[in-house]
């Protein structure tokens, strides 16, 4: 099977980071995503390291398998220093969107290179939507561009939902830097399979336009922007309808670090009713 250089060296380099990492929890903790740490502490060289931890083998697993079986036509077609940034790119764009979903998550901590292996993955997908991808569980090919689909709205609903540990907001992040470096690296991709590039951006700005306008949407369930008296599902009494519409107001201006504990109470007691 044909390998991809840069991908070897940097499954390597992220084994024996990992193997460190689940040997001493100290080194983990100094290299790991952690908001404070960095916003903080300005230890921006986290942004980067965290994609080289991973939290246990399994993860390490699923990620280089990941990046092994994508890597090597995409580095054939855009040479070793183009894939490289590539990979690099995703990352780091993985990790600010993380960043700044968490920036008023102090204690927020992540690590993997979902973000880097998400970017290859959708560069893959740009380059050759109409290819047939081939899982060992599934006896027929799926095309690439229901793989790149797919990936995205779980994407988006995932960093919605936040009900499990896997950092979709780095997925995404990844995702769409990985998406416009290849575009940006080889412009034709943008003309010969634009629709594929637009499948993968609108849903993504969509979303980030709704997060920007209203950071809201990340804390509170089922929420995705409209009054609070709209909500379907809202089972709040008149009387208490002013006080969320003033919470959501505060979360929308100030982000949900700037509730306090009792306003905190209130969002929390919100969500078990929707």
């Amino acid at each position: 099977m044909s390998q991809s250089i840069i991908a070897t060296l940097i499954i390597a380099v992220t084994f024996l980071a990992t193997y460190q990492g689940e040997k001493d929890r100290a080194f983990k903790e100094e290299y790991i995503f952690w908001t404070d740490g960095i916003l903080i502490r300005k230890e921006w060289q986290r942004l980067i390291t965290s994609g080289f931890l991973h939290s246990g083998w399994w993860h390490f697993g699923f990620n280089m398998v990941t990046l092994f079986s994508f890597s090597y036509w995409l580095e054939l077609a855009f040479g070793l220093v183009n894939f490289t940034l590539i990979y690099f790119a995703s990352l780091l764009g993985g990790s600010l969107l993380a960043l700044y979903f968490h920036r008023n998550h102090g204690d927020y901590k992540a690590l993997g290179a979902s973000g880097a292996v998400s970017g290859v993955v959708m560069a893959s997908i740009v380059m050759m939507p109409n290819a047939d991808l081939e899982f060992f569980f599934i006896p027929y090919g799926i095309p690439a561009w229901v793989i790149g689909i797919v990936f995205i709205l779980v994407s988006i609903f995932g960093v919605k939902a936040q009900a499990d540990n896997i950092g979709h907001d780095a997925h995404l992040g990844g995702a769409i830097v990985g998406t416009i470096m290849a575009c940006a690296l080889k412009p034709q991709l943008a003309i010969d399979n634009w629709w594929m590039v637009l499948l993968i951006i609108i849903p993504c700005s969509v979303f980030m336009y709704i997060v920007i306008k209203n950071p809201a949407v990340l804390y509170v369930e089922n929420y995705w922007g409209e009054e609070v008296h709209n909500l379907k599902t809202y089972k709040f009494t008149k009387k208490e309808k002013p006080s969320l519409d003033e919470l959501l107001d505060k979360i929308r201006e100030g982000g949900v670090k700037s509730l306090t504990s009792k306003e905190r109470k209130l969002l929390d007691e919100y969500q078990k009713n929707m």
